[in-house]
């Protein structure tokens, strides 16, 4: 354990490797303001329904941005955390280091249809892995690519996340090991006996072997080797998904404490303590983390499409030329005329967990605007996650106290305000409302004596605007009356 105490101030790095993008970000406990260096890293689309990604490009992403924050900061390194995108499923040789395709990324739907093939298994999914059936886990990809590519004898076949390429990479090939969190994602891992599950990986054509070693959340998993710009030996000590991480972040660590992130997608989650929940419908159990004491789990709710669907707005329609404009343009029309856009772009996650839905745009008439569809977009992200909450929280038999919030849509005070209305609960926006990568910086930083345990952590959480909740709008009935018409849409997601 690194001795910090003793200086007074200490610096701990966190990774945050996203789905468009990586970040690096310093995190220091003298009170000087983090710094953090980015890189985008490539989108594939190959066929229709298909998202992958070159887990060589993710790892240079990592490597060059660890590399520029390293070289602007003084000192030790105390620790690094890694948190990531869950689901996205990477292959590669333990010999050579190479992956043996490109990763497969969580918004991927190919794996549908075998999906709705195992659908006599659910119950055993639901009370092994607390899990539904659906493309967007990491399980049905890992077959896939077992059975659609050239892959090395079994001995020699690395099956992960991609936290887990990213602690095999960053301790050369030393490690591979993984957290409960991210192996609760993959379809593949007993939460109950938090191991792998002989039955989930015989089902779905896994070997066990292929699998990384499950550790601790926050522990010592190993120690740099040759990573350009940082020290060898520099300790690699926290690891979380990027849901569990914005929550341990927040500082959601007692019972009924939620978060949501507003990212590519949005990602409610509820901490509901030590106890393992019974299976409910709609809803996914996942471990939130694991301190070395036991698991802390977390009910979620998965909202495949949010900040990417003012991607489209950008990149799609051109209604807007940057994300930053969707605000402002949103807020120039008192609502969105009777619009509502429903953004299954890859099927619908929680409660409805259809991978057929597609996206559709009602109530356009000839006065509609590009204003109003921004609005639309807008208030599809607050409906969505009331649908998600709602489900949560009649599932736990739990009053929702308050929202806690972070991600890049969180900015806009004007939809937070909006789902504090529709909540009728306060919604808080802290002053970092980059939690993911700092609660990968603070699992790292309790295994390392950085910071004494959850309740320093916890004191660390400052509020920056508090939404308290007004009259709701009354207009959920017509949401769902828009959902409704998306729903099992497509027929070509596998």
């Amino acid at each position: 354990m690194t001795d910090t105490k003793k200086t007074g101030h200490a610096t701990v790095l966190a990774i945050d490797a996203g789905t468009t993008g990586v970040r690096t970000r310093a995190v220091f406990t003298d009170g000087r303001p983090s710094i953090s260096s980015y890189r985008e890293f490539t989108q594939h689309f190959p066929r229709p329904g298909w998202v992958e990604h070159d887990a060589d490009e993710i790892w240079a992403a990592v490597e060059a941005t660890l590399a520029d924050v390293a070289s602007r900061i003084d000192g030790t390194i105390a620790a690094i955390g890694i948190t990531n995108q869950r689901e996205t499923v990477v292959a590669w040789d333990r010999r050579t280091g190479v992956p043996v395709a490109k990763a497969i990324v969580w918004q991927d739907r190919r794996t549908a249809r075998r999906c709705e093939e195992l659908a006599p298994h659910l119950p055993t999914v639901r009370r092994t892995t607390g899990l539904v059936l659906d493309p967007y886990f990491s399980g049905t990809k890992a077959a896939w690519l077992l059975e659609n590519c050239s892959v090395p004898p079994e001995e020699h076949l690395a099956i992960g996340t991609i936290d887990a390429w990213l602690v095999w990479k960053l301790t050369g090939g030393n490690v591979f090991a993984t957290d409960p969190g991210n192996a609760s994602r993959t379809m593949l891992f007993d939460i109950r006996s938090m191991r792998w599950s002989g039955d989930m990986c015989n089902l779905l054509g896994v070997p066990m072997s292929c699998l990384p070693e499950v550790r601790p959340s926050s522990g010592r998993f190993g120690t740099t080797v040759g990573v350009n710009g940082v020290p060898d030996g520099t300790p690699i000590s926290g690891v979380a998904g990027d849901q569990q991480a914005a929550l341990f972040g927040q500082a959601c660590t007692l019972r009924g404490m939620a978060k949501n992130t507003y990212g590519t997608g949005s990602f409610v989650l509820l901490n509901v303590g030590h106890d393992c929940p019974e299976p409910t419908d709609g809803m996914l159990t996942t471990v939130a983390w694991d301190l070395g004491d036991g698991p802390t789990y977390a009910l979620e709710g998965s909202i495949f499409v949010t900040g990417a669907a003012v991607q489209w707005l950008r990149d799609g329609l051109g209604i807007i030329s940057s994300a930053a404009e969707v605000g402002p343009l949103a807020r120039s029309v008192p609502d969105s005329g009777g619009v509502y856009v429903v953004p299954a772009f890859t099927g619908l996650g929680s409660p409805w967990w259809d991978p057929h839905a597609r996206g559709t745009i009602v109530g356009i008439t000839r006065g509609t605007t590009k204003a109003h569809i921004a609005r639309a977009v807008v208030e599809a992200m607050v409906f969505q996650t009331c649908d998600a909450m709602d489900a949560m929280t009649s599932a736990a038999g739990v009053t929702l106290a308050e929202l806690r919030v972070d991600g890049g849509a969180s900015v806009m005070d004007e939809m937070l305000q909006h789902q504090s209305d529709e909540l009728s609960v306060p919604v808080l926006r802290p002053v970092d409302h980059e939690t993911t990568a700092l609660g990968a910086a603070y699992l790292a930083g309790i295994a390392e004596g950085v910071w004494s345990d959850t309740d320093e952590v916890a004191g660390l959480w400052a509020l920056d605007a508090r939404f308290e909740p007004g009259s709701p709008t009354g207009r959920r009935a017509e949401w769902n009356r828009a959902v409704e018409r998306s729903l099992a849409w497509s027929d070509d997601a596998g």
